[in-house]
C-alpha cells in the first residue's frame, strides 16, 4: 500500500474503512525482559502475518507487573531498555504499530509506561497517569505518575523521542486511525484520559493493563469498556496479564477485550497457560460518521478545548503491504433489523410491540376515538398491523370487535390470501366484512377510458393503482363514518422502495404503526407471535401460512387464481438484500462500495440456519453480481423515485435505532435530488466474485 490505502481492492477490507488490530497476551517470566521481548517479537509478527495495523502488549509486560522493589534494580531497568530494544529491532520489517509496557527512569523518577514501536522507531511514550495505591495496589511505592514529569521529549535508545500522557498517535496511510494510549488504572477514574483524546480525534482507545482476577472482576471489566467505547464513539482495545505473573498474593487471568462503540468485537480465552492473541477488524468509517451525526459529540470538543488543545499528534507511514484480497474477520448480520440471539427474540418482540401498541394507544386516547378500520388482505403488513390494533384494544379495556377489519378482494386476489384474511380476523375476533371493489374499480377506469373498460387486458401502472387506490378510499370513508381512524399497514421497506401508491392509496392512513418496521422484522414478528402462540393454535396456523405466502401487490391477474401470481420481490429485488441495503445506507451513510462489500461478506456463503428464517431452512447466498444489481435497484429508487413521497407520510412511531424514515424524524433529504453520485461510485465494484 502506498501513501493512502489504495481502494481499488475492492476486497481488502482496508479499502473499505476498516483496520484489523490485536490484542496480545503472552506468556512471560517475572524479572526476565529478555525472554518477556522474545515472546513480544513472536506475537508482533504473527499479528503483522495477520494483518493487522496495531497490536496492544499487557502493561509493565517487558518486565512483568509483579516486580514489585525490584524496579528499583538498576539491573532490571537496564535489561527493560536493552529489551525494547530487541522489539525495536524486530519492528523494522513490521507494518504493524506495537505498544509494549515496560518501567523507564526519566530525570531520576521512574514511571510506568507504555512505548509505541514501528518501523524501527519508538514513536512516543506514555505514561502512567493515575496510580491506584489502595487494597492490592501500590504502585506509587515505585512509580510516579504523568503529572510529576516537566519533560515533553526524552532521549531513548539514542531517539528523541514524545513523552507525556496527551499524545495522538495518527497513521497517514489510514488516516482514520487515531490512537491514544491509556494505562490499566486510566480507564477507572471518573474521567479517563481517554475521553479527552477521543475528542482530540483519537478512534481508538488502547489501554495496557494488568488488572488481576478477582470474582465478578470480568463482568466490572466488560461493563467499564464497553461503556467507555460506546461513550467516547470509539474501539478500545484492553490488554491484561496472563500466566507468568507472580502469584504471591494475586491471581491473573490474562483476559483482552475488543469493543467498538459498545459493541463486543473480540474477547480472548482467559486463564490461558500459553500466549494467546485476539484480533478483530474495527469499522473506522463508522466510528466517524457516528461522531459526525452525533452533533452532541462535536459541542463537547468545543465545551473542553483547554484540553484537547495539549494534545500532540505524532504521524507515522503503516505501509502496509495487505494481500488484494484480505477479507473481513468480523460478523457482519444478514438481518441487522433483527435480532439473531433466540434467547432474546422475546424480549425483543415485547419491546417492538410495545413501541407501537403504545403509539397506537395514545394516539386513540387523545383523539377520544375507540374504532380502528382496517385493510387486511392475507398478507404480512396488515397481519402484523392488525395483531397491533388487538393489543391496543386490550389495553384500552374495548372490545376487540370495534377493530373494523375489512378484505377487499380486485381483480388479481387470490384464493389463498382471502382465505387467509378471513381467518385471521376469526382467530383475533375483530369485527369482519368484505367488500368486492371490483365494481367501483371498473367503474373508475371506465370513467378513465382505461382500455380494460372494454375488456383489454392492459394491466398498467393505472390498472393497478386504481385498485389500491380504492381500497384506501372505501377505508377512508368507512373511518368517517364509523367515527374510527385508518390504521396504515405499510412498512419501512416500501417506503424506502418506494413500493406504495402516493396520496388516496396504500401510501395514506390516519396513522401507520409499521412505517419503521421493515420486512424483515415483520416477519420475525409474525413468526414469533405464531410459534409462542400468542392468538392461539389456529391463528398460529393462519400466521404460518401467511408467512408461506409469496409476497405480493396483487393486482395483476395471472393464469391462476389460487396463489398469487405477482412477485413484489422479482421487481424491487429480495427483500433480505434490500433491507440490508437500506440499514448500512440510513443508519450509517455507507459508500455503494462498502455496503456491496459487507453484503458479499454476510450473503455470499449458504448455509442452513435456524432463527429468524425458521429451523433447519438454507439461507441464501448471493454472489457480488447479484449484490450489485439489486443494490443498483435500491439506490435508483431510494434516492431517484421515492423521495417526495416520504416527504409526506402519515403520523407513525419510530421503533429502532436502526432509523426511520419521516421527514418529521431520521430523514430530510429533498424530492428532486438524483442518484447519480450514488450510482457512479456504485459502478467500481466489480461486477465477478
Amino acid at each position: 500500500m502506498q501513501a493512502m490505502i489504495d481502494r481499488s481492492s475492492f476486497f481488502n477490507l482496508y479499502s473499505h474503512g476498516f483496520a484489523r488490530v490485536a490484542v496480545a497476551v503472552p506468556a512471560n517470566r517475572v524479572a526476565d525482559p529478555a525472554y518477556n521481548a522474545a515472546q513480544t517479537v513472536s506475537m508482533m509478527a504473527e499479528a503483522s502475518q495477520a494483518g493487522a495495523a496495531l497490536v496492544v502488549f499487557p502493561e509493565l509486560g517487558l518486565s512483568g507487573y509483579t516486580c514489585d522493589d525490584l524496579f528499583h534494580q538498576q539491573a532490571l531497568l537496564d535489561a527493560c531498555e536493552a529489551a525494547l530494544a530487541q522489539v525495536v529491532q524486530a519492528s523494522v520489517d513490521l507494518p504493524v504499530a506495537t505498544v509494549v509496557g515496560l518501567p523507564l527512569r526519566v530525570d531520576q523518577r521512574l514511571f510506568n509506561c507504555a512505548a509505541v514501536v514501528q518501523r524501527g522507531q519508538i514513536l512516543g511514550v506514555v505514561p502512567k497517569t493515575y496510580l491506584p495505591n489502595y487494597a492490592e495496589f501500590y504502585e506509587a511505592r515505585q512509580f510516579n505518575p504523568a503529572a510529576a514529569t516537566t519533560v515533553t521529549e526524552i532521549e531513548l535508545l539514542r531517539q528523541p523521542v514524545p513523552f507525556g500522557s496527551e499524545i495522538v498517535f495518527e497513521a497517514q496511510d489510514l488516516p482514520l486511525l487515531k490512537f491514544h494510549v491509556e494505562i490499566c488504572e486510566d480507564v477507572w477514574v471518573p474521567i479517563p484520559p481517554s475521553s479527552y483524546a477521543a475528542l482530540a480525534g483519537a478512534t481508538v482507545l488502547v489501554n495496557l493493563s494488568a488488572s488481576n482476577i478477582t470474582v465478578g472482576k470480568v463482568d466490572y471489566r466488560h461493563r467499564l469498556v464497553n461503556i467507555q467505547s460506546a461513550r467516547c464513539l470509539s474501539a478500545y482495545l484492553y490488554s491484561s496479564a496472563g500466566i507468568g505473573e507472580s502469584t504471591t498474593d494475586l491471581a491473573w487471568d490474562g483476559q483482552a477485550l475488543i469493543y467498538e462503540n459498545g459493541d463486543l468485537l473480540a474477547e480472548s480465552e482467559r486463564f490461558s497457560y500459553r500466549s494467546h492473541m485476539i484480533t478483530a477488524d474495527v469499522d473506522l468509517e463508522r466510528l466517524a460518521h457516528e461522531r459526525m451525526r452525533q452533533t452532541s459529540f462535536g459541542h463537547s470538543v468545543s465545551q473542553h478545548a483547554h484540553h484537547i488543545e495539549r494534545f500532540r499528534h505524532v504521524r507515522f507511514e503503516l505501509g502496509l503491504q495487505c494481500e488484494e484480497r484480505l477479507p473481513l474477520k468480523r460478523e457482519v448480520q444478514r438481518f441487522p433489523y433483527v435480532p439473531t440471539d433466540s434467547k432474546r427474540k422475546d424480549e425483543r418482540c415485547n419491546e417492538v410491540y410495545n413501541i407501537q401498541v403504545q403509539a397506537l394507544v395514545q394516539r386513540l386516547s387523545a383523539a377520544g376515538i375507540k374504532k380502528l378500520v382496517i385493510g387486511v388482505s392475507g398478507g404480512l403488513d396488515s397481519t402484523h398491523a392488525l395483531l397491533v390494533c388487538a393489543k391496543a384494544m386490550d389495553l384500552l379495556g374495548l372490545p376487540r370487535t370495534n377493530i373494523l377489519g375489512y378484505t377487499m378482494p380486485g381483480f388479481a386476489t387470490s384464493g389463498r390470501t382471502l382465505a387467509q384474511a378471513i381467518r385471521l380476523m376469526e382467530a383475533v375476533a375483530c369485527s369482519a366484512q368484505q367488500i368486492d371493489i371490483r365494481p367501483s374499480c371498473e367503474q373508475m377506469l371506465k370513467d378513465l377510458g382505461h382500455p380494460f373498460a372494454d375488456g383489454k387486458p392492459v394491466y398498467d401502472v393505472t390498472f393497478e393503482n386504481v385498485q389500491a387506490g380504492e381500497r384506501t378510499s372505501h377505508l377512508f370513508r368507512l373511518a368517517n363514518f364509523h367515527h374510527g381512524i385508518v390504521v396504515g399497514t405499510g412498512d419501512l421497506s416500501e417506503l424506502a422502495l418506494g413500493w406504495c401508491t402516493y396520496g388516496v392509496g396504500d401510501h395514506m392512513s390516519h396513522y401507520n404503526v409499521n412505517a419503521s418496521v421493515p420486512k424483515t422484522l415483520i416477519k420475525h414478528l409474525v413468526r414469533w407471535v405464531a410459534d409462542t402462540k400468542q392468538v392461539g393454535e389456529q391463528g398460529s396456523g393462519v400466521l404460518q401460512d401467511i408467512l408461506d405466502t409469496e409476497i405480493s401487490p396483487e393486482l395483476v391477474p395471472g393464469s391462476t387464481d389460487k396463489e398469487p401470481s405477482q412477485s413484489t420481490e422479482a421487481t424491487i429485488g429480495p427483500y433480505e438484500l434490500q433491507d440490508f441495503n437500506l440499514f448500512h445506507v440510513l443508519r450509517y451513510g455507507f459508500a455503494p462500495s462498502k455496503v456491496a462489500f459487507l453484503a458479499h461478506h454476510a450473503w455470499h456463503d449458504a448455509e442452513v440456519g435456524g432463527w429468524p428464517e425458521g429451523p433447519g431452512v438454507l439461507r441464501n447466498a448471493y454472489g457480488i453480481a447479484e449484490i450489485k444489481k439489486n443494490l443498483r435497484i435500491f439506490l435508483h429508487r431510494f434516492f431517484t423515485i421515492s423521495q417526495f413521497k416520504r416527504t409526506c407520510v402519515p403520523n407513525s412511531p419510530k421503533v429502532g435505532s436502526g432509523g426511520s424514515l419521516s421527514p418529521r424524524g431520521d430523514w430530510r433529504a429533498p424530492s428532486d435530488a438524483a442518484a447519480t453520485l450514488w450510482l457512479a461510485e456504485l459502478d467500481t465494484v466489480p461486477d465477478s466474485d
